[in-house]
């Protein structure tokens, strides 16, 4: 299915099949990428220049968030949006073809994965290259534990925690721990300062 540049974005943001081999997509793609490298290459003792490279890197970016090296995404991070005091562990990956918004007092452990985008099932769709991207949201003070997985369109509401190595297919209410594949809600409101072990 041919179509222009502005067709395709305008599918992307209503979260319809498009082509993501337009162009000025790719251009964008490729610009961004350029940030996040020099982001993945800094030393550890840089840290003003990691802090300076993550403002340029991402859509927005609060006060006193962190990407631990190295940090992966389709855009570079362009279409991913921090709230304050975020931290996310190694191997963070963003397939941040639609937008991920991240609340307030974000903890993301190491190799997590967040997907915006996905594929048709039909093979033949599949074979022309269209994809679907759709937002994906994580509420102030959740926790996304290590090696999770957040498919397109998800959302983890506030103060849930999601449980290492949990495949998060559909929304998760908020005060919750969840947890598993697919991932469900295990137990309700756990209560201010209630130590929970995954």
């Amino acid at each position: 299915m041919k179509m222009t540049e502005t067709e395709a974005r305008t599918r992307l943001a209503e979260g319809r099949l498009y082509d993501p081999g337009q162009e000025g997509i790719l251009e964008e793609q490729r610009r961004r990428m350029e940030i996040l490298y020099d982001y993945n290459a800094t030393r550890p003792s840089e840290t003003g220049r990691r802090a300076e490279l993550l403002g340029k890197m991402l859509a927005e970016a609060g006060e006193n968030c962190y990407i631990e090296p190295p940090f992966h995404a389709n855009f570079g991070g362009g279409h991913v949006h921090f709230g304050n005091n975020v931290y996310a562990n190694f191997n963070l990956t963003v397939v941040d073809d639609a937008h991920v918004y991240v609340g307030d007092d974000v903890q993301i452990g190491p190799n997590v994965t967040i997907a915006t985008a996905g594929h048709p099932l039909d093979p033949a769709y599949r074979r022309t290259g269209m994809q679907f991207a759709v937002d994906i949201h994580i509420g102030d003070g959740a926790w996304i534990g290590a090696g999770s997985i957040l498919l397109p369109g998800v959302s983890v509401g506030a103060g849930s925690v999601i449980g290492a190595g949990s495949v998060v297919t559909r929304d998760i209410p908020a005060g919750v721990l969840a947890a598993g594949n697919p991932c469900r809600v295990l137990r309700g409101d756990r209560g201010e300062g209630q130590g929970v072990l995954l």
